[in-house]
């Protein structure tokens, strides 16, 4: 079975090694063995698990959600239709940022649209932020 350091590992699943510790010490992964030098050996099945949970936080599954997705994996209790449930749920999730930062994207253009990028002090950009009703969020238009 081929063997890593932190350092291999960090740099084969393109995850930072503090957050390869952080992890383990909340318990998403497991913490490997230790060789004679005190050095953590990691291998393949950290790999694998390491990689899944970065994939997961990609897509945008929360910390809780990965644990529910790690644990219904580990515990071999998971079924097809709980895992579409939750992804389901992340696509849902995903739709509603998509919504609102196009809501975003339109303020901002018709920010900028209003500006000649000019030398004078007055800025129709700064004016809207200034006057901009706290409740109001993004729904300028």
């Amino acid at each position: 079975m081929r063997e890593f350091t932190i350092g291999r590992l960090s740099q084969l699943a393109e995850v930072n090694i503090e957050t390869i510790r952080y992890y383990e010490k909340i318990g998403i992964m497991p913490k490997p063995p230790r060789n004679s030098s005190g050095y953590r050996i990691y291998s393949a099945p950290h790999f694998e698990r390491l990689s899944f949970v970065r994939r997961s936080r990609e897509l945008g599954f929360s910390q809780p959600e990965v644990r529910k997705l790690l644990t219904l994996v580990d515990e071999h209790k998971y079924t097809c239709a709980e895992v579409k449930k939750m992804t389901a749920r992340q696509l849902s999730n995903v739709r509603d940022r998509i919504k609102d930062l196009r809501k975003l994207e339109k303020a901002l253009t018709m920010m900028v649209s209003k500006c000649d990028g000019g030398d004078i002090p007055e800025c129709p950009i700064v004016d809207t932020l200034s006057t901009l009703p706290a409740q109001s969020k993004i729904d300028l238009c």
